[in-house]
């Protein structure tokens, strides 16, 4: 791991990112090799070999001495031990295209597709004695011609915004279906705070190992891809049922058949987590070079699909506010204007009440002043008359205290009138 301090240059920091993708292309791209061994007899007993066929075969030697089919039992069953008796017994060559093979074993294992070229061996006399036989790995032409096809697909789907669950899911598949060995890709999702990590996608794990990880915290030792969240660098995990890391989840991994589990944090370009990238596998397996490669490159895919996606969500949260202000603003001003109107109206009417208030004391002043109380009704009161009251409508009367202030308790917009101090105010100043 590479660790980056201080400040850079921005021709420098493009360099060192630059180097890093060529980097990456090389172990996934630059690993072609050319196995050459040489056969004798009809048993195809291997005599002489090659480093690459060695090497190939996951062996510190060829096998001298022991024949191909039993060397490599993964030949027999490809055919190309037949295609080598063939070339024996008739002295012709011939090729194989694309023919896939297991190299190594155990964790080791892996399988590559070659193109082989068989020869028959002569002696002197012309006689064949043997064959020779040249393969030229073509794993990584393969294996680039449909990564860059893949990688250029997802990158035109997350420029044309399509749901970030979709890119994850189909890149998830593409991998799957890219590696030779099976292989189970998780991504997870960090929470904003980055103390959690949530499902993201996972098309071939089981329904019930996504629910029971869905949420898992970040932090040393929690499986492969808390850790790496955690530790901001991959976790490799080679063999659950006994790493430590997965003590707390290996009873579940168990159900799910699930034997190594290598994990990539998947970071933003200021550094800050985004969520974590997993290839798991059925059987405890080493990663090489080019899965280090391969994880990096779609690392990298993922970090820019959902950082797209966290823009994308920003702007229409954004969006969403200020429709909101807008919102709440339009209705601020509805509401203000309701209120102007509403007072408007009510200025209106009090001004109108004045105005009819002080045309019926006008009325009223104009009116004879009795001697007796006009408030008793039927039955008639012979009391003096000493006060008047009016209403709003014009109407007048004179009473007695008594039956004034009955007046007042029962008849609406009743008051007491006053040509000198206006009405009310002469009762309560007398």
């Amino acid at each position: 791991m590479t660790v980056v301090s201080g400040q850079r240059p921005v021709g420098e920091i493009r360099t060192v990112a630059w180097d890093a993708a060529e980097q990456d292309l090389r172990a996934l791209f630059g690993q072609s090799r050319v196995v050459f061994a040489s056969l004798a007899g009809p048993e195809q007993v291997v005599e002489s070999a090659n480093p690459a066929f060695s090497a190939a075969l996951g062996r510190d030697r060829a096998g001298i001495g022991v024949a191909l089919g039993e060397l490599v039992p993964g030949l027999v069953d490809q055919g190309v031990v037949a295609v080598l008796d063939e070339v024996y017994h008739t002295g012709e060559s011939r090729t194989g295209r694309d023919v896939l093979v297991a190299l190594g074993s155990g964790a080791q294992k892996r399988q590559a597709f070659f193109d082989f070229t068989y020869e028959p061996r002569r002696d002197d006399a012309g006689s064949v004695i043997g064959t020779r036989m040249i393969g030229v790995e073509t794993t990584q032409v393969k294996q680039a011609q449909r990564l860059m096809a893949e990688q250029r697909a997802l990158v035109e789907q997350i420029a044309r915004q399509a749901p970030l669950a979709d890119v994850l899911d189909g890149m998830a598949r593409c991998i799957e279906d890219l590696a030779l060995e099976q292989v189970l890709v998780s991504v997870l999702l960090a929470d904003h705070d980055g103390k959690h990590l949530r499902h993201g996608a996972a098309p071939s794990l089981p329904d019930f190992y996504n629910e029971a990880i869905d949420g898992i915290a970040t932090g040393e030792g929690v499986g492969s891809c808390g850790t790496a969240a955690h530790r901001r660098e991959p976790v490799i995990v080679t063999d659950i049922g006994t790493d430590p890391f997965w003590d707390d989840f290996r009873e579940l991994a168990g159900r799910a058949g699930l034997a190594a589990c290598w994990s990539t944090p998947i970071l933003a370009r200021d550094g800050s987590l985004l969520g974590t990238f997993a290839m798991y596998h059925r059987s405890p397996r080493v990663p090489q070079d080019s899965d280090f490669a391969l994880a990096r490159v779609f690392a990298d895919t993922a970090s820019l699909a959902i950082e797209r996606h966290h823009i994308e969500e920003a702007k229409a949260a954004a969006e969403a506010r200020a429709e909101a202000a807008r919102a709440e603003l339009t209705q601020a001003l509805r509401a203000e204007s309701a209120l102007r109107a509403e007072a408007e109206q009510r200025a209106e009417a009090a001004a109108e009440l004045a105005a009819r208030m002080r045309s019926a004391a006008a009325a009223q002043a104009a009116a004879p002043h009795p001697d007796r109380c006009q408030l008793g009704g039927p039955e008639k009161c012979t009391a003096a008359a000493e006060l008047k009251i009016a209403d709003s409508w014009g109407d007048s009367a004179w009473g007695c205290t008594s039956h004034v202030e009955e007046a007042i308790l029962n008849v609406r917009s009743v008051f007491i009138a006053s040509e000198e101090l206006g009405g009310l105010a002469a009762y309560l100043n007398r």
